[in-house]
């Protein structure tokens, strides 16, 4: 089959290029710009942008909904936010399948705005648009909003004790971690190397977009959970999230059933890795599409820690959105992905 790309010149964009090129199930896949592709008669090459896809000459066509649709049975957007929230509703509107590794269509219009400072979607196209954890992937809608690096790591280390009402819902505090690739390739202050090198630095405290994304997928699992503490640091590694979560165990929980309900919950899931009182390391992750999940019970302070590793271009970004795109197209899962870490 034939599938689009609009963005591929971003960090995700990327990724997503390089596994789509390598999937079985794919035979072709057309680019699509979304600022000024094809004016005045000027055409760009993914080689020409992007060196190290040496002999890939792909054009990066204008963007034209008719056309993308005409050429392609799925189309991605790997594009920053406010941009799909424009271009995407034709698609939306025609029932055509997108997968979108942007933030746009995870959030009602209101919250949308609220968090994300740009103009939402339109209400019809929101409603057809269906939020999916790749895990726990449960839809028919042709249009899937694919979750964030954060949320992806936060709701994948909380699933079992949220879904399974182990924990004091209003007791969870997460301490997330992200390398600089998270932030995209646009520079600012905190990702430039001086600030970024030999450095941690807390950002966006209580207003991360992706605070409202998680604490709305833990209220589908659990109407309990009514707020999270959720704080964000920058470290000085290129890529991967390791989210440390916290949180009070209900009566009668101990290392032994914290850890089985881990297991079971993710029994028959290739992608997630459970470790009974040990914690992984970033490395455990980074370069696979796995999500590494620790878990450790302290008696003393009736305090279960959950630790999540993923690489957040790949779990959190790229590697998610083909696993949702084999879920769409009924592949198996694993298709196209790699689920062991690259040491480097």
């Amino acid at each position: 089959m034939n599938v689009a790309i609009v963005g591929v010149t971003g960090y995700s964009g990327t990724v997503l290029y390089s596994l789509l090129a390598n999937h079985p199930e794919i035979e072709k896949i057309n680019l699509y710009g979304h600022t000024d592709e094809g004016e005045n008669g000027t055409v760009r090459y993914l080689d020409e942008l992007l060196p190290q896809f040496h002999g890939e000459h792909v054009a990066i066509q204008a963007f034209d909904p008719a056309q993308i649709m005409a050429d392609n049975q799925a189309v991605f957007f790997a594009t920053s936010s406010g941009v799909s929230s424009q271009l995407a509703v034709p698609f939306a509107e025609a029932g055509f399948p997108v997968i979108d590794l942007s933030g746009d269509y995870r959030l009602d219009a209101k919250q949308y705005e609220q968090w994300y400072h740009k103009p939402a979607a339109t209400t019809s196209a929101l409603k057809k648009a269906a939020y999916s954890l790749a895990d726990f992937y449960d839809t028919d809608a042709k249009y899937i909003a694919n979750p964030g690096c954060y949320a992806t790591a936060t709701l994948l280390g909380l699933a079992p004790l949220v879904q399974q009402d182990l924990i004091d819902p209003d007791s969870i505090i997460v301490d997330a971690k992200s390398g600089t690739s998270g932030a995209g390739k646009k520079l600012s202050q905190i990702t430039h190397f001086t600030e970024a090198n030999d450095n941690l630095q807390l950002y966006k405290l209580d207003t991360h977009q992706h605070i409202p994304e998680i604490v709305q997928q833990l209220q589908v699992w659990n109407d309990k959970v009514q707020a999270i503490e959720f704080n964000t640091t920058l470290i000085p590694v290129t890529v991967g999230i390791m989210a440390t979560i916290y949180a009070k165990p209900n009566p009668g929980q101990d290392q032994a059933s914290l850890v089985k309900a881990f297991e079971t919950t993710y029994a028959d899931h290739p992608f997630i890795h459970v470790m009974d009182g040990e914690v992984p390391a970033l490395k455990d992750a980074v370069g696979s599409n796995n999500c590494d999940l620790g878990v450790k019970y302290n008696p003393k302070t009736n305090t279960v820690m959950v630790v999540s590793v993923i690489d957040n271009l790949m779990k959190g970004a790229a590697g998610q959105a083909v696993q949702n795109f084999n879920h769409m197209f009924h592949y198996n899962e694993t298709t196209g992905l790699p689920k062991f870490p690259a040491f480097s």
